[in-house]
């Protein structure tokens, strides 16, 4: 699986590069040729023509002709999710009016405004006027409002963020994690959500493979070398199901099914369990070849066809045929236990559910002409449109939303009448009181679950029964926002909060105005923005507010002057330094940590190290611009990353570690382990005894047998932690051993 580094190999001629893109044209037209009508050919060629004539002095990093992008493009909508002609178009021509001298208007002449509307879609917000807000959160922002008119806007987004995924060996590195982490935290998710599953998991695989690289080489090795035996052990697992499945006349493919290495790094970091433990390493498919009527009922008795042969998990059984999935996987999932003690998945399905699994949107709609009732997606959409009406809400907190309450898995819970409600995974009471209505959830005072009575909190289970209780004296509080999820519920109770604070800042206006006229100077706003920038308020309706609620006193407005009718506020008077005369340890590691770390030019620059992971020499790391404290480092693999790199790309700072073996830095260290005689001697000696690394605190607790240890100290580097870790695992009766990036108190 090994990448080769890139050649600077970039050296076609003029007359090799025309070959290879018409090369590349002509692959395109042939996997289009099934979807082809008159006309259409002619169509494509112009927008090839007009796209590469517009790119045509352009060039990718690598080198390439651009043209060789938008042709790409178009190839995976059409091979790979299965999109016709005018998203062929759309893909050729994506990035013309961004980058070229192309307008939307020479496109809307040409192709019509379906096409020039989708285009639109695709081009990215020139520049967001205000500083804070992210470019990325409104493009993004962008793109979902021309989705809910066309959803090929987001499959050719994709398609084109999975091309650029490809391709990104030739870009710089901070470019790398950047694009890397965008993906993960809300590309690949709408991938998921749009059924992609192949396109899904490839983009998770490779932004690991640039996010965690070390983890992902070492998966790659470990499932290269297993490849023999698991293929083995699948044949002898596939063997007598499918002489049973033969002998019942079923028309069927049977087959092993890949496992991706970032789920099986997920898997590895939720359950804390090794390479060799992940059960699901081993996983088969079975595709029924069954007319509509009879899909559910063959798909059942090939899962009872499977359990009569091996003991299936009770837990384990996931039916979406009776409740597909928004966005409209059916399938049966079983884990069952095969031969020596392994356990398998299972999963079943007939063609045109794998159809649906593997293309997504694009098949659900070849299924749809004719189906009476409305698609989830359909659902789905309006949702998403509805939150997107509501025009004032900070565009990475909507990304934030965005995420939690669309891209999340969901449950399916249900009315006292017995409708069904889809909501996200998470939700409580009180989320489902709005999704009923605005008005059902700002007067919600409880709710009961399966007539149960229970709080608004209560988070809700797939299957429950809920009715909402109101009261006319009910409105929505601050923390409400704790615990809702979905995205309607937190902007209509935002919304609320606003309004009631509107109300009780009129108060404090008029308390402001008396005392202002009273003073001789005048009610205006020249006048009370000084004063709210003096008792440094972000807004009038904040100052107002605090007047109003008694928290600000205005007993400094004695010492204000006026001129004329105009205010002028006293000057601040700056307070006498005292001298430090003990310097303490964080003065002297602030000093000495200065040196460590170099941006593009060797200036000394004052950072901090983010509390959120805790980097220590030697960790991938990245810079980040914090508004009002310089640069905060963080590791790549913190948690916070994914966000601020997919938001903030562009306060990004590359950076690196200089070798300075005077300083040590604090990290954690969990071990895990037999409570055996003499363990805690074992593992302190090695620590301060053998490699001499000071201990800054130590606790143990045994408990039945296990110990389980917290050890925080201070090492120079990362090569030093590693050693020491790959040390203590080496000791008798040591089961684990993890760094933490927890607060270090």
């Amino acid at each position: 699986m090994e990448t080769v580094a890139v050649i600077p190999k970039y050296n076609l001629t003029e007359e090799q590069e025309k070959k290879l893109i018409l090369r590349e044209y002509r692959a395109l037209l042939r996997c289009l040729k099934p979807k082809l009508k008159p006309g259409d050919k002619e169509l494509v060629r112009i927008a090839f023509e007009m796209a590469a004539d517009a790119h045509k002095t352009m060039r990718r990093k690598s080198g390439e002709p651009y043209i060789l992008h938008p042709l790409a493009v178009a190839r995976i909508c059409v091979e790979e999710i299965g999109l016709g002609v005018r998203s062929t178009i759309c893909s050729l021509l994506h990035d013309t009016v961004e980058d070229t001298d192309i307008t939307l208007d020479d496109i809307e002449r040409q192709f019509g405004s379906e096409i020039a509307r989708i285009v639109d879609g695709l081009t990215k917000i020139a520049n967001v006027i205000d500083v804070n807000a992210s470019q990325q959160a409104e493009n993004f922002k962008k793109i979902l409002l021309t989705l809910t008119d066309d959803p090929r806007v987001i499959l050719i987004k994709l398609s084109d963020r999975l091309h650029n995924m490809r391709t990104l060996e030739s870009m710089k590195r901070e470019k790398q994690l950047k694009i890397a982490s965008e993906t993960v935290y809300v590309y690949s998710p709408l991938a998921h959500r749009m059924g992609l599953y192949t396109i899904k998991t490839e983009m998770e695989d490779l932004a690991m493979k640039y996010m965690e690289p070390d983890v992902y080489k070492e998966i790659a090795r470990k499932l290269a070398e297993t490849k023999r035996e698991r293929t083995r052990y699948i044949n002898e697992f596939i063997r007598p199901l499918r002489e049973n499945m033969e002998k019942s006349g079923f028309n069927f493919e049977i087959h092993g099914r890949p496992k991706s290495i970032h789920s099986i790094w997920n898997k590895m970091k939720k359950k804390g369990v090794s390479f060799e433990e992940v059960y699901d390493l081993f996983a088969i498919r079975v595709i029924l070849d069954s007319p509509t009527e009879r899909e559910k009922e063959d798909c059942w008795k090939v899962y009872s066809m499977i359990t009569d042969e091996y003991t299936p998990s009770p837990e384990r059984l996931r039916d979406w045929l009776s409740n597909p999935k928004s966005n409209g996987y059916e399938a049966l999932h079983t884990t069952v236990m095969g031969p020596q003690g392994k356990w398998v998945e299972v999963q079943i399905r007939t063609k045109r559910m794998n159809e649906i699994a593997e293309k997504g949107l694009a098949a659900h709609w070849k299924y749809k002409e004719g189906a009476a009732d409305e698609s989830r997606f359909d659902k789905w959409f309006h949702q998403i449109r509805e939150v997107l009406q509501t025009p004032d809400n900070d565009s990475v907190d909507f990304l934030q939303d965005f995420k939690t309450s669309f891209l999340a898995e969901e449950i399916y819970v249900y009315t006292p009448k017995g409708d069904v409600k889809m909501l996200p995974v998470g939700s409580t009471a009180l989320d489902f009181a709005f999704s009923i209505h605005s008005a059902v959830g700002a007067r919600c005072i409880g709710a009961k679950v399966n007539h149960k009575l229970v709080p608004l909190s209560h988070k809700l289970r797939s299957g429950d029964q809920i009715e909402i209780i109101t009261s006319n004296k009910q409105k929505p509080s601050e923390d409400w926002l704790n615990f809702v999820v979905t995205a309607k519920a937190k902007t209509k109770i935002k919304d609320a909060l606003k309004e009631e604070k509107r109300k009780i800042a009129e108060d404090g206006k008029y308390i402001v105005q008396r005392k202002l006229e009273g003073m001789g100077a005048g009610f205006s706003t020249h006048n009370t923005e000084i004063l709210a920038e003096f008792y440094k308020q972000p807004s009038l309706l904040d100052f107002f507010y605090q007047v109003a609620t008694r928290g600000i006193d205005l007993k400094e407005l004695s010492e204000f002057n006026v001129l004329g009718d105009k205010l002028e506020a006293p000057k601040p008077v700056k307070p006498v330094e005292e001298k430090n005369e003990h310097p303490t340890i964080s003065d002297f590691s602030k000093k000495d940590t200065e040196l460590i770390i170099f941006g593009e030019s060797s200036d000394k620059i004052m950072y901090n190290l983010a509390n959120c992971c805790k980097p220590i020499p030697g960790d991938d790391v990245f810079g980040f611009v914090t508004t009002g404290k310089g640069l905060t480092i963080h590791r790549t693999n913190c948690p916070n990353a994914s966000k601020l790199l997919a938001n903030y790309g562009h306060r990004v700072v590359k950076t690196k570690w200089a070798k300075n073996k005077e300083i040590s830095f604090l990290t954690g260290l969990n071990i895990i382990g037999l409570d055996d005689v003499g363990v805690v001697n074992k593992i302190t000696n090695l620590i301060s005894g053998e490699m001499k690394i000071n201990i800054s605190a130590l606790s143990i607790e045994a408990k039945e047998g296990i110990f389980r240890g917290a050890i925080k100290v201070f090492v120079h580097d990362k090569e030093e932690l590693d050693e020491l870790v790959a040390r203590l695992k080496a000791l008798s009766g040591i089961h684990s051993v993890d760094r933490f990036d927890a607060e270090l108190s």
